[in-house]
């Protein structure tokens, strides 16, 4: 079976992990900060955190953009719910703007609509695909209301903007939340990664890793208990504030930070595939591919086709169960994070995000990763011609 995605592990990753396990540090140890410091170097950002994933850095960010009851984070619903998840974890309200169907982005004029109408505390703009969203007309828009930004990353790391900078530079974003699971751009097992170039911010994300705990002498609350003689106790630490365990370990760092050697051979290859593609289904009549012509500055995370389903006269179930009898896999990516039971409690129409709809009705991603051969690839487009043409 040709997965939609999959990690590429060698004998260099492998290395690197028993490295770590033949060592005196599995957890707490000084990978964690390397890893750090290659992040932060590699996005042109001041500052990253590690942490056991996605979804844990985008919870910290909401945290940090002081998301709470009555507050409100703006979005796509076109995301993994954990984006909209993030902020309801600290009690406040996740409401959404529509995407713009031409990149499946979230909408600039759809985000300008809601902040007419909504008071909001942050927006988390989705890199859909791998492809940045228009970060520098969102950062002029939030200005105006006040509004904390943090990038949903988890796609593209490794894709940058127009005028060159990465994504996760923080350039116009307080915050950027990435994903190194073994489908992204690179893996660590589990885990993410938060970048930002605010010092205050930062120290919190630190906190807050740690089950909110402090042990930075210049940090401490209580000056008296820390300190005998004018010399910090050794043993003495503050939780300051309610905080998680979301540490990651050497073994999980050790792999990233290999991975992170091979981050430009990864995006090329995907890049290449995906143009390859593009190519070779330029003139299909019953589908397209969605962010033609975006490569250059993409992560490619995923390649998706959209499909005439009803031209094409046969469902979308359908045609999964036709590809995985030919050894392909394909997924869906997503359903509208508004469809799902716990969020249709707000009883949304399909008139609310009607580009997000109608891209889940024609959406369906085929196989794309860096050990995809050519071989393999030729098959898979070989299925897409015959299977929709």
């Amino acid at each position: 079976m040709i997965p939609y995605g999959k990690h590429h592990i060698d004998a260099d990753d492998i290395k690197s992990v028993i490295k770590v396990l033949k060592s005196d540090n599995l957890t707490q140890g000084p990978l964690i900060s390397a890893f750090e410091n290659k992040i932060s170097k590699y996005v042109g950002a001041k500052y990253s955190v590690v942490v056991t994933s996605c979804t844990a850095g985008l919870h910290l960010a909401s945290i940090v953009s002081k998301l709470r009851k009555g507050k409100k984070l703006l979005t796509s619903p076109i995301t993994f719910v954990a984006t909209a998840n993030s902020s309801l974890y600290c009690g406040a309200e996740t409401i959404f703007a529509d995407i713009d169907s031409s990149t499946i982005n979230i909408s600039t004029e759809r985000i300008k609509e809601a902040i007419s109408k909504n008071e909001i505390q942050a927006i988390a703009p989705v890199h859909f695909g791998g492809l940045p969203c228009d970060m520098k007309k969102i950062r002029e828009i939030a200005n105006k209301v006040n509004a904390v930004i943090y990038e949903d990353a988890a796609h593209a790391f490794g894709a940058f903007f127009q005028d060159g900078s990465k994504v996760g530079s923080c350039k116009y974003s307080d915050m950027t939340v990435f994903s190194f699971h073994p489908v992204k751009s690179i893996a660590m097992g589990e885990g993410g990664a938060i970048t930002t170039n605010n010092k205050k911010i930062y120290k919190q994300l630190l906190r807050l890793r740690n089950h909110g705990i402090e042990r930075n002498k210049d940090n401490f609350i209580v000056k008296k208990r820390g300190f005998s003689n004018k010399t910090k106790n050794p043993w003495y630490y503050e939780m300051q504030e309610l905080g998680y365990h979301y540490r990651v370990t050497d073994i999980q760092c050790a792999l990233g930070l290999s991975q992170l050697k091979k981050i430009n051979k990864f995006l090329s290859r995907r890049r290449e595939l995906a143009i390859n593609y593009d190519l070779e289904f330029e003139n299909l009549k019953n589908c397209e591919p969605i962010q033609k012509k975006m490569r250059n500055t993409s992560s490619n995370h995923l390649y998706i086709l959209k499909i005439n389903f009803k031209k094409l006269s046969k469902t979308r179930a359908d045609l999964m169960r036709e590809f995985k009898k030919a050894g392909i896999q394909t997924q869906v990516h997503y359903i509208p994070v508004t469809l799902h039971p716990y969020f249709q409690k707000k009883k949304y129409k399909n008139s609310d995000f009607p580009n997000s709809y109608n891209y889940y009705k024609s959406a369906l991603s085929i196989p794309l990763f860096y050990d995809l051969t050519d071989k393999q690839q030729s098959f898979v487009i070989e299925k897409v011609k015959k299977l929709i043409g």
